[in-house]
């Protein structure tokens, strides 16, 4: 019987210090983050796959707002589609960016509410 390994997962340590290319996806990814809708979409898929309809009612933005926003994450390559009946469910492509978003988030819970930072 093999011991689990301990530690973080070998994928989630990068240890190498970024290039130029790096560095333009990485700017790239905090542009897309930058617009507080598809932050907050992305969120929302980070919890669970959805659909157009409850991603418009929890956001509160217009369809036609959250199918554009929907439009960019997917051709950023952000988010993936599928299709269940004649819906389309949309998810967050890795768990790396589902991390990001939600310590960014978590971040400014900090930032909003006064508590103190932590490791």
């Amino acid at each position: 019987m093999s011991e689990e390994p301990t530690g973080p997962h070998p994928s989630l340590i990068h240890p190498n210090e970024p290039d130029e290319a790096r560095l333009d996806v990485g700017a790239a990814l905090f542009r897309m983050l930058a617009d507080p809708t598809r932050l907050n979409i992305l969120w929302l898929l980070s919890q669970e796959s959805r659909d157009v309809s409850f991603l418009v009612e929890r956001t509160g933005a217009t369809r036609t707002s959250v199918s554009q926003h929907l439009a960019k994450l997917r051709f950023s390559g952000l988010v993936t589609t599928r299709k269940n009946g004649r819906n389309v469910v949309y998810s967050i492509a890795d768990g790396h960016l589902a991390r990001l978003v939600r310590e960014g988030l978590n971040h400014a819970d900090h930032r909003v509410t006064g508590e103190p930072v932590h490791d």
